[in-house]
């Protein structure tokens, strides 16, 4: 009975070498990065060029952590919440109340303010400012009562803003105030040393200094582009590098401006029919081999 049942499978063995071999080594690449560090990216975030919605193009960036790059410099991103649509990051030279920084200001492009601008709920603070700034005198109004905190409340809470008392024996006066302050004005026309930002402000009354979230919580939109159906097929929304023109990610060598083939695609994004005509293979031989056990027994 070995003599016969030889033939039969080397011949099996080697379809199965065959097929084995026309299954493609990058069945499970995908063609965007989602994530960077513990930190998820969905659209209409892309770290690679071409991935998520062109509006956001080169705002992030994946080194061992994840930063959003606008023209005054890199601020590491601490965690992005896309149900809220909402981004929380840092500014390392941002004055807190545990440390005093050097004079910085914090400085975003055009399409960034418009998409994705500090939230209402974050407000910065101005420090030490000149009796001359203008936010005392003819815009005065840019300043407003921050759940009842007081520049004093600020100064004699922080170690790090105590020193502004040396200068003088009252408090230098600061200002709370909305991003549209410091967008237009620099900390040089404020005339104001230092600032500090602080985020979900609407649970801070009754809350001191020492226990505020420091940080910028910024609020995006998700540009409707029809990425919905591109997910839904199993794809990734990205764009055309060169028009910015709406893509749909359906493998690395495979786009689509919509949707990816029905039934042709798997969660990564890649062909499957190599994957099914080898299981239909297997299944052909391994049915074949019983027969013929059945037929050699």
């Amino acid at each position: 009975m070995l003599p016969l049942l030889a033939p039969f499978t080397i011949f099996k063995l080697a379809i199965l070498t065959f097929q084995l071999q026309a299954i493609p080594i990058t069945l499970t690449l995908s063609p965007c990065k989602n994530s960077c560090g513990n930190i998820p990216i969905n659209y209409p975030f892309g770290i690679e060029d071409g991935c998520g919605a062109p509006q956001f193009r080169h705002m992030l960036n994946c080194t061992n952590d994840l930063f959003f790059q606008t023209p005054s410099g890199a601020y590491k991103v601490q965690s992005i919440d896309y149900d809220k649509k909402s981004m929380v990051i840092y500014d390392p030279a941002m004055s807190t109340c545990s440390i005093l920084q050097p004079h910085h200001d914090f400085v975003m492009t055009d399409i960034q303010s418009a998409i994705i601008p500090p939230s209402q709920d974050t407000v910065f603070v101005l420090l030490n400012c000149s009796i001359d700034s203008p936010v005392l005198n003819h815009y005065k109004y840019l300043c407003f009562n921050f759940e009842g905190h007081t520049c004093d409340e600020l100064y004699g809470s922080c170690n790090a803003f105590r020193v502004f008392h040396l200068f003088s024996n009252s408090s230098p006066p600061c200002c709370f105030t909305s991003y549209n302050t410091v967008k237009f004005m620099s900390m040089n026309i404020l005339d104001c040393t230092h600032y500090t930002s602080v985020f979900n402000t609407n649970n801070l009354k009754g809350v001191g200094p020492l226990d505020w979230f420091y940080g910028i919580k910024m609020s995006f939109s998700v540009p409707d582009t029809g990425c919905e159906i591109c997910k839904q097929s199993a794809g990734t929304c990205g764009f055309d590098t060169d028009t910015e023109g709406l893509l749909c990610l359906c493998s690395t060598s495979n786009n689509s401006t919509r949707q990816c083939g029905a039934g042709s695609v798997i969660s990564k994004g890649q062909n499957n029919s190599p994957w099914k005509h080898y299981q239909l293979v297997l299944f052909i031989v391994t049915f074949l081999d019983t027969v013929m056990m059945r037929i050699l027994s």
